[in-house]
């Protein structure tokens, strides 16, 4: 009779434990807002008020231990409206994830403000307008922002300088205007790849951003003017560098490329000289440097004389391999 007691009192507690939600209450409810906000759609299907959010639920995850959500990501599917506020009131958010939700429109949610503890913010692939907001930069755990592939415009913020952990920034992709802002050749902490392609950027490149060795620099397709030398150096680790599509006017014989670099594009621009011979010592895996005003020799060796005519036609009065001999 004893055993049989025991028995079914350790039965009892099982199930208990095994039925006990992992789901933080206030968590859950802070989500199923979310889910109602967008009118139920059946992308957030799984989330059901009789499951477990930490158990049960796609696109969130939960800490191991504190079973809080950590996690919220959106992605790919037929949702509308607007970022609701309720993205605010998950107070233990590390990543948070909206993308390729075209149907998602209106501003930058500020509420994502109070979120402390992020540091992976990606809102790309929406439709979402209104400015770059400052109050990203007090987000001081960021690593990686990306706001690509939206339609935002006005200037960048140059509090996003003072992110210290920031690893990437993505702004490509939108229509922001005025120019790239001096504070990001003082970047904080690390030096992060920085995306600002495809907007409607204009004026110089600030002399301050030859400070910052970055990995990846990407500023094509914008109405930048001026010099662009400043971006490279023996010194430097850069292995990226596309400039395509601007106004940038400076001389291509002096500069002084990092033995690293891996892919360069200064195509379509008004770039004039010749191209050094130290280029000859770059691992370049690709390379265009076409529609400028060089002229002079295609220095012999390298990977120089493995590109095809593309990458130096329309200019002034190139020759050599794989063009025209020089006369």
């Amino acid at each position: 009779m004893k055993t049989l007691f025991l028995s079914l009192l350790i039965s009892t507690l099982l199930s208990l434990s095994l039925s006990k939600e992992l789901c933080n209450s206030h968590d859950k409810k802070v989500l199923l807002q979310i889910k109602k906000h967008f009118g139920d759609p059946y992308l957030l299907a799984s989330w059901k008020s009789d499951t477990d959010c930490c158990k049960d639920w796609y696109q969130v995850e939960c800490d191991s231990t504190t079973n809080r959500i950590t996690s919220l990501t959106i992605f790919a599917g037929n949702l509308s409206g607007q970022i609701p506020a309720a993205v605010g009131d998950l107070p233990y958010l590390q990543n948070l994830v909206f993308r390729k939700l075209t149907d998602v429109t209106g501003p930058i949610q500020p509420a994502i403000a109070k979120l402390v503890h992020l540091n992976f913010l990606r809102l790309d692939h929406l439709n979402l307008t209104g400015t770059v907001p400052d109050f990203l930069s007090r987000l001081k755990s960021l690593t990686f922002l990306d706001l690509s592939f939206n339609g935002l415009s006005g200037s960048i913020p140059s509090s996003l300088s003072l992110l210290p952990n920031l690893g990437a920034l993505h702004l490509d992709r939108n229509k922001l205007t005025g120019s790239i802002p001096e504070s990001f050749g003082k970047f904080k902490g690390s030096v992060p790849d920085l995306y600002l392609s495809h907007n409607k950027l204009t004026g110089k490149i600030p002399a301050s951003l030859g400070n910052m060795d970055f990995s990846v620099i990407d500023l094509s397709r914008n109405m930048i003017v001026g010099d662009a030398s400043m971006l490279f150096g023996l010194n430097k680790t850069t292995r990226n560098v596309y400039l395509s599509r601007n106004k940038l006017e400076f001389s291509l014989s002096k500069v002084a490329f990092p033995s690293g670099l891996e892919n360069l594009d200064i195509s379509h621009n008004k770039i004039f000289g010749s191209i050094p011979p130290q280029m000859t010592q770059i691992p370049l895996q690709s390379l265009n440097v076409s529609y400028n005003r060089l002229c002079g020799q295609i220095p012999v060796g390298g990977r120089l004389q493995s590109f095809d005519i593309s990458t130096y036609f329309h200019n002034r009065c190139l020759c050599g391999a794989p063009l025209q001999s020089c006369k």
